[in-house]
């Protein structure tokens, strides 16, 4: 989904961003990700971003790190994203999307007065992820696809292939990784890669992985 005003360098941003804290949910620039906000802090959130810059910095809990079940500990890196498309359900939940705009790290988490949480973002180190398909053609795409297929076969899945023929490669890898039925660490990996052509390695090398245990389990059964 497009963006009415695209954000074109870390300036355009701002340094305080509203943060929504969800486990195994991953943003990724360009991408698409739908919210059904139900919780009156992250309704009064969502209140004022439509209110300013229409911006939610999606981050994951780090439950290595401590924190307490109401305020965990956070990872370093998120992904800011606009609500591009809002709709209320009638029974007082919004129904958003979210479009990824870039990855930040977390400067400092702000003491604020609202119930949801703030920080300070620093969009610096990812200044690449304002270039649509930057670098998009060092991706190994034959790689990223015979895994996906293998993967769809394992778990008989039906692959919409010829959408995904029509996709980038930007498009294609951060979709999968999006939709990925990892857990937290791998989603954070996915997020943190360095470039494109590294998370499709990562995606790669996690599928595979995860192929690879399946097998195990598989063959332990027998």
């Amino acid at each position: 989904m497009s963006i009415n005003a695209p954000y074109k360098a870390p300036s355009e941003l701002p340094n305080a961003i509203p943060i929504f804290p969800l486990a195994g949910v991953l943003l990724l620039p360009r991408g698409e990700l739908p919210l059904n906000i139900f919780e009156p802090r992250y309704l009064a959130m969502i209140d004022d971003a439509i209110k300013g810059h229409r911006l939610i910095g999606m981050i994951q809990p780090n439950s290595d790190a401590g924190g307490s079940r109401n305020v965990p500990a956070l990872f370093s890196v998120g992904c800011v994203g606009r609500i591009t498309q809002l709709a209320e359900s009638g029974d007082g939940r919004y129904i958003l999307t979210l479009t990824g705009v870039a990855r930040y790290r977390v400067r400092a988490e702000m003491p604020v007065l609202t119930q949801y949480r703030q920080c300070q973002a620093d969009f610096d180190a990812f200044a690449e992820d304002f270039i649509p398909g930057y670098a998009e053609e060092d991706v190994d795409r034959d790689s990223v696809l015979k895994t996906l297929d293998e993967f769809a076969k394992s778990n008989r899945l039906k692959i919409d292939w010829k959408s995904i023929e029509s996709a980038s490669n930007e498009a294609l890898v951060n979709a999968l990784s999006m939709m990925s039925p990892f857990g937290p660490k791998e989603k954070q990996a996915l997020l943190e890669a360095a470039d494109l052509k590294s998370r499709a390695e990562v995606l790669v090398a996690i599928t595979q992985m995860e192929l690879a245990r399946s097998a195990g389990n598989t063959n332990s059964i027998q």
